[in-house]
């Protein structure tokens, strides 16, 4: 499956992906896609994204089971960014929660948690 002509990848040939939850909308997580992994996603229908640190490619959900079934992708004006709207299996979050995005900054500075864990990582990873 073709990657769309024009899409802006970086010097390191990532792009970012922020990916929602297409039901609710919620902001799930942030990540990096290249190529092989933007085709992969296209192809399967399953998010997959290149890990910076790792320097590989990995499919969400691999080891926790908790995939994203992937029902829309956008692309922003500049084609250098992409959403995804997912039907998320459990949570996106590795620590636990359902959004990676679960701590508030409040006026002074301090984080606050929001939310509540949806799977218990060690369980799950076996850590």
């Amino acid at each position: 499956m073709p990657i769309p002509a024009g899409m802006k990848f970086n010097d390191q040939g990532l792009i970012v992906a922020i990916v929602q939850d297409a039901e609710n909308q919620e902001v799930l997580m942030q990540a990096f896609m290249n190529e092989e992994a933007l085709r992969l996603t296209m192809e399967t229908g399953v998010a997959h994204y290149y890990s910076r640190s790792r320097n590989k490619l990995w499919k969400k959900g691999e080891s926790s089971g908790h995939l994203q079934h992937v029902k829309e992708i956008r692309i922003d004006c500049d084609q250098d960014a992409i959403l995804m709207k997912v039907q998320q299996v459990s949570g996106a979050c590795h620590v636990g929660f359902r959004s990676c995005f679960y701590r508030v900054m409040e006026a002074d500075g301090k984080l606050r948690e929001d939310g509540n864990k949806v799977f218990d990582p060690k369980e799950t990873y076996k850590t």
